[in-house]
């Protein structure tokens, strides 16, 4: 079965919903790797629990290392503001609630990679970090899903704008009629 509002039909569609996931698990793996791996440092700053004190202590150090640091921890998870949505393979959903789902699922993943830095050597728990992944995730599907979105959905439209008003491959395959609602019969109460 078919969600509705999915991209396309046929092959195409799984084919870019299957890259999509295979770009995600690429991605997670070197995020995991970037991320979790042991550092040998002499020492380690302490963890920093208050919003926006590691943002202020990076804008401190000067505008091209702010740029550089702040830049590294908003690109970590932006390409999953794409990913998601083309593995979701919706084209027909609210724009709102589409940066809003996978916003909340990227700051579920920095959150979760946060939480496992706290047993791995040489990492701190850093609450800027979570909050500047998130805002990536949101930056980037807001810049790239909903021209996505729009082209696909133009290019889907393309390939039906050729029939005419009322022909019979005017309804989409996942609108048209699938019969009567199957019932249930009735159980008898045993005696």
């Amino acid at each position: 079965m078919q969600r509705q509002g999915s991209i396309g039909g046929g092959s195409a569609a799984i084919r870019f919903r299957v890259t999509g996931g295979v770009l995600l698990v690429a991605h997670l793996a070197g995020v995991a790797w970037l991320t979790l791996r042991p550092l040998d440092v002499p020492w380690v700053m302490p963890a920093n629990l208050r919003p926006l004190d590691g943002i202020r202590a990076d804008l401190a150090l000067g505008w091209p290392e702010a740029g550089r640091r702040l830049g590294a921890a908003l690109a970590l998870l932006a390409p999953l503001g794409v990913l998601l949505p083309v593995v979701n393979g919706r084209l027909a959903v609210s724009p709102l609630a589409s940066l809003l789902r996978t916003t909340a699922a990227g700051a579920l993943l920095s959150l979760g990679i946060e939480l496992l830095q706290t047993g791995v050597p040489g990492r701190v728990v850093n609450v800027d970090s979570l909050l500047l992944n998130t805002a990536g995730v949101a930056l980037a599907h807001l810049a790239v899903v909903p021209v996505l979105r729009s082209r696909l959905r133009r290019r889907a439209a393309g390939g039906r704008r050729g029939k005419r008003p009322g022909a019979r491959g005017d309804v989409p395959r996942e609108e048209a009629s699938q019969g009567r609602t199957p019932t249930i019969p009735r159980v008898g109460i045993a005696p």
